[in-house]
């Protein structure tokens, strides 16, 4: 695991190499406030809670996360040191592993910047804290998803534009499957069975069941085998296109 920490503490260094980062994160704050506080009418509903802030994540990260994830492979593929870095005494896995646990902690520190709605919310009444870590944790896992999906996919393509695109597309799909009107279309198509697995599938059903606080092991078990699942993906693509 030494060689994951080193590629994690490499990887989550050059985010801070450039002005870049410290753009994204601004941009982050931004939307999230502007989401929350105008957007979603936070005073007028006139509620102690973050629901309405929680309720804009999904396209936050629609828009941010493949931003992050699409510089992962497509970067190292394009300037030709994908080949130096698997020359080094570390595993694919390991290059894997630590570049998006790298990622996953950038995104979770912009996540973690947010705290003063928190603060908001508290000196204006009386929330429950415990739903609000809950959604927190629902919002980070759903970034690490999303990051994972736009791993995979950049390491696919040696454009980060094309990247971002296909990331974009491909978690607006899996946040659409937990939509009524895409649920009524397999409905009229498939059986109740076919509807239920579909609706399983989607980003969006469990992260709204982990921030109205109920936190069933099975919705973080979804993220966390979600991002294990795309993870190995990457793998296996980064194993074929180094066969090419």
């Amino acid at each position: 695991m030494s060689a994951v920490a080193t590629i994690l503490r490499r990887e989550f260094a050059s985010y801070f190499a450039t002005p870049l980062a410290a753009v994204f994160i601004v941009i982050f704050l931004m939307l999230a406030g502007a989401f929350t506080f105008y957007l979603g009418d936070f005073f007028e509903i006139g509620q102690a809670d973050l629901q309405v802030f929680f309720r804009f994540h999904p396209w936050l990260y629609l828009l941010l996360a493949p931003a992050v994830a699409m510089r992962l492979w497509a970067e190292e593929r394009k300037s030709g040191t994908l080949e130096l870095l698997l020359t080094q005494p570390v595993s694919l896995w390991q290059a894997v592993l630590g570049k998006f646990l790298a990622a996953w902690l950038f995104l979770g520190l912009a996540l973690a910047l947010t705290f003063p709605i928190w603060i908001t919310v508290n000196w204006l009444g009386d929330p429950d804290n415990g739903v609000i870590l809950a959604g927190y944790l629902g919002s980070w896992l759903m970034a690490g998803a999303f990051l994972a999906v736009g791993g995979c996919l950049s390491a696919l393509t040696r454009s980060q534009v094309m990247a971002f695109v296909l990331t974009v597309v491909a978690c607006l799909l899996s946040l659409l499957a937990g939509f009524p009107l895409a649920l009524d279309l397999v409905r009229a198509l498939l059986p109740q069975a076919a509807v239920d697995a579909v609706s399983a599938l989607s980003f969006m059903t469990h992260f709204q069941a982990i921030t109205r606080g109920l936190l069933d092991l099975r919705d973080v078990f979804f993220f966390l085998s979600s991002i294990a699942a795309w993870l190995i993906a990457t793998v296996l693509v980064i194993e074929i296109k180094k066969a090419d």
